[in-house]
């Protein structure tokens, strides 16, 4: 059943913000630009919010295929969360970046940038704690928010200032470490009841 809940889509709006980073990648996307390779905004989005809304309907039953229930799934989700987190706070790189090179619109922007392995283990976390149609909304508004940075990221950059990204991965850092135990924690106990069971 599809339920409009404000709490919940503001909160995955704001796990999805976070994991995505848009803001804070940033100086990657004007690097790409500034080394002449052409950034399609439109496209970048369009593929991106594709992979988004698939992978959040048949990512269950792929978990389903392999045997993996959704609570194993987000305890998992919250571990990477967690670590995404703890690159973000203490600017370290735990994740390496090994992807092929090729097109700057499908690689690096929309995976690993924007649908990484991150934003989409998130997704099903998120799917074992929220309405679908809260995720759904939340991933339409972040997908706004990316087509503005990838068309204006000079502006961004210029309004902002490296400071002002650098404090925002700091502060969504902090955000996404939290978010990281209380899906840790409340996916914990269900699972550990459905292996009782």
């Amino acid at each position: 059943m599809l339920i409009f809940n404000l709490k919940e889509f503001l909160s995955a709006f704001m796990v999805l913000f976070a994991i995505i980073d848009i803001i804070g990648a940033t100086p990657i996307v004007l690097d790409i630009q500034s080394k002449g390779r052409n950034i399609e905004a439109g496209k970048a989005t369009i593929y991106s919010l594709i992979i988004f809304i698939a992978f959040l309907f048949v990512g269950k039953a792929l978990l389903n295929l392999f045997g993996v229930n959704i609570e194993s799934f987000a305890v998992a989700g919250a571990l990477v969360i967690f670590v995404l987190a703890i690159e973000m706070i203490f600017g370290i790189e735990i994740f390496k970046n090994d992807s092929p090179s090729g097109s700057s619109t499908i690689v690096p922007i929309v995976f690993p940038l924007i649908a990484g392995a991150g934003s989409l283990t998130t997704l099903l976390s998120l799917r074992a704690e929220y309405n679908i149609l809260n995720i759904i909304l939340a991933i339409l508004f972040n997908m706004g928010i990316v087509y503005i940075v990838l068309r204006k990221a000079n502006v961004i950059e210029r309004v902002i200032g490296k400071g002002g990204i650098y404090i925002l991965r700091k502060f969504f850092g902090v955000i996404l470490l939290a978010i990281a135990v209380k899906l840790f924690s409340s996916n914990l106990f269900a699972l550990i009841d459905v292996l009782q069971k």
